[in-house]
């Protein structure tokens, strides 16, 4: 007789286990649900706004910002193919040879006297039209740069005279962006002028 009785205990306490089971089962299908599917479509707006905060030369393109409004209507395949696309920033575009090249204002920002001067000779010998030199005080440029106004016919020129010179490319910054028309070179105490193997 005291089996019976043992036996009908034992199986409310088997039949609570298999209910925390099936309970535990089910929190870790929602879990995976909301990590899979929930948090794919929250992470979208995050890699845009990190995404758009640097002033790298392709964030600012419509591209990006147009897939995340696409990715509510994906699955979560869409945010991982858009976050790589976002930082991958394509080649510069190839100048075309004889195409018209901008005139070049040059600023020594160095501590090498008559750089600028140097500078515009080697710019010149290359075909360039130098439309003046100076010096350039108004802050400290870490590296000679090509700076271009984006949207003009300068990027194309720009691009080709600091691949001569191998220097830095970049679209004009807040100080410069109102100077005159053309191309500004700002030179530094890397200036290595254009590679002597042409």
């Amino acid at each position: 007789m005291t089996s019976p009785e043992s036996a009908s205990p034992s199986r409310p306490a088997k039949a609570a286990g298999f209910a925390l089971l099936g309970v535990a089962a089910v929190a870790l299908v929602i879990g995976v649900v909301s990590l899979f599917g929930g948090g794919g479509s929250e992470t979208p707006p995050v890699a845009e706004g990190s995404s758009t905060a640097p002033p790298a030369s392709g964030t600012s393109e419509q591209p990006p910002a147009s897939t995340p409004s696409s990715a509510p209507a994906a699955s979560t395949t869409t945010p991982p193919a858009s976050t790589p696309s976002s930082s991958v920033v394509p080649p510069p575009p190839v100048p075309q040879p004889g195409a018209a090249k901008a005139p070049v204002r040059i600023y020594n920002n160095s501590t090498i006297t008559g750089l600028a001067a140097k500078a515009s000779d080697e710019v010149r010998a290359n075909g360039w039209t130098v439309a003046g030199t100076g010096n350039y005080s108004s802050g400290n440029i870490p590296t000679t740069t090509v700076y271009f106004r984006p949207g003009t016919d300068e990027e194309a020129s720009a691009k080709e005279l600091a691949a001569v010179l191998r220097a830095r490319v970049e679209p004009r910054f807040e100080g410069i962006e109102s100077a005159a028309a053309g191309i500004i070179l700002i030179v530094t105490n890397d200036f290595q002028g254009p590679s002597k193997n042409k």
